[in-house]
């Protein structure tokens, strides 16, 4: 049985490293920066390498890696570069993802293929290069951003494959927690609603739209990036030492209706 301690020491990522991808933009940048500000050391993992650098220049703990999630070579790399760095890796938040078509019948099975591989395949490959790495696996935390499109439908918006990925996203995080608590990683998943952010800006710049998502949110607003903050920070933490294979939802009461 663990001893207790105070809620700062429950909260600090001291010492510890953290994987984040889809870090250019949105809440993939904003959860780099919050597990930084924690102190730990953030590996911030996307494509768009100058958009990386900027992030990096706010923070000396962010060190940008350009990464293409969708290609193994670039999986392998990442979780390279951060073990070669520091020797360790304790945190992984599997963020980048694609959106893919609103219209299952506008989508192909290729493209279909393509988002899943974005969206489950790479937080998969991710995952066990996290759980794999050398050194104690006790302690190590795995973040699988989902959404709330893997428990409800949005219809009319949405689309397939987005939301059968965040589904599966769910259901492996439930699988990998079964079979790697014993060895002390915790894997949760994160399921956030409908927040702010690039992706989301024609959702949300389109009166019509916004007045949708708040009629049908409880809270009667869409959320802002930063809400997201403790939820991120708990599941990364020791604060959720006792908590594995679960679904955190923070969408304003969106799937409570």
């Amino acid at each position: 049985m663990s001893a207790p301690r105070s809620a700062a020491e429950l909260f600090s990522l001291q010492g510890r490293t953290a994987v984040v991808t889809g870090a250019s933009a949105g809440l993939g940048a904003r959860f780099a920066a919050v597990l930084a500000e924690a102190g730990a050391t953030v590996f911030a993992a996307a494509r768009r390498i100058d958009r990386l650098k900027e992030l990096a220049d706010s923070d000396s703990r962010i060190h940008p890696v350009a990464c293409d999630v969708s290609l193994a070579a670039d999986r392998a790399r990442l979780a390279e570069t951060a073990l070669t760095t520091t020797g360790r890796i304790d945190i992984l938040v599997n963020n980048a993802a694609g959106s893919g078509e609103t219209r299952a019948e506008d989508e192909s099975p290729d493209a279909f293929a393509d988002v899943l591989g974005v969206n489950l395949t790479a937080p998969y490959h991710l995952a066990r290069l996290t759980a794999e790495a050398p050194g104690a696996a006790d302690g190590r935390s795995i973040v699988n951003v989902s959404s709330i499109l893997g428990l409800v439908t949005a219809a009319p918006l949405g689309g397939a494959s987005y939301s059968a990925s965040k589904a599966g996203l769910i259901g492996l995080t439930r699988e990998l927690a079964g079979q790697w608590g014993g060895s002390g990683i915790r894997v949760n998943a994160l399921a956030p609603g409908w927040f702010r952010t690039e992706m989301t800006a024609d959702l949300f710049g389109d009166e019509r739209s916004s007045r949708w998502v708040e009629r049908n949110t409880l809270l009667g607003r869409g959320g802002d990036g930063h809400e997201l903050d403790g939820a991120l920070l708990f599941l990364a933490s020791d604060a959720s030492s006792y908590c594995t294979g679960q679904v955190l939802t923070v969408d304003g009461g969106w799937t409570a209706r």
